[in-house]
């Protein structure tokens, strides 16, 4: 019993130790890009490659997944010159009020970026979907929006982070 407990905490000061250092990259790859400046050579060069490359009306957006072990999500703009535009981090309050009943998943998707989990229930006939954010200053929280067969959102809603609550 007194292994596995060691085994437990070793696992999670190992995980911690990943997101921090996550975190700490990220910051370091942001502070190195500068808008209007950056090409997407420069962002591909920090970051990698994008998750996903949305078109847009300006150009194109490269997002960047943090989720499961990460709280962010980035889209980066990229202007029709070539030239980053925009770097911003996507699971915030305000973005999450504009999950609507009736919203598409396609359009949820390039809002906040890939979900941290998914979760289908066939008999409800809906899918959950999981994104873990930080509530400002410091509160672990999971926002959730729930589609139909249609794969329109029905409802949506943010509560505490149970899985940092169990370590």
């Amino acid at each position: 019993m007194k292994r596995r407990k060691q085994w437990r905490i070793g696992c999670v000061t190992a995980l911690l130790a990943a997101v921090i250092g996550l975190s700490g990259c990220d910051r370091q790859r942001i502070a190195e890009l500068e808008e209007g400046v950056s090409t997407e050579a420069d962002v591909r060069a920090k970051f990698g490659e994008p998750e996903n490359i949305w078109d847009a009306p300006n150009g194109r957006v490269l997002e960047y997944n943090r989720q499961p072990q990460g709280q962010k999500n980035y889209m980066i703009t990229i202007g029709a010159d070539g030239k980053m535009s925009a770097l911003r981090q996507v699971l915030t309050p305000e973005n999450f009020a504009k999950v609507q009943p009736g919203m598409m998943m396609e359009d949820l998707r390039k809002l906040l970026g890939k979900p941290a989990k998914v979760t289908p229930y066939a008999l409800k006939r809906e899918t959950e979907w999981e994104w873990r954010w930080v509530q400002p200053p410091n509160s672990p929280m999971v926002f959730t929006a729930t589609l139909n067969d249609d794969q329109r959102v029905v409802r949506s809603g943010s509560s505490p982070d149970r899985a940092t609550e169990a370590n």
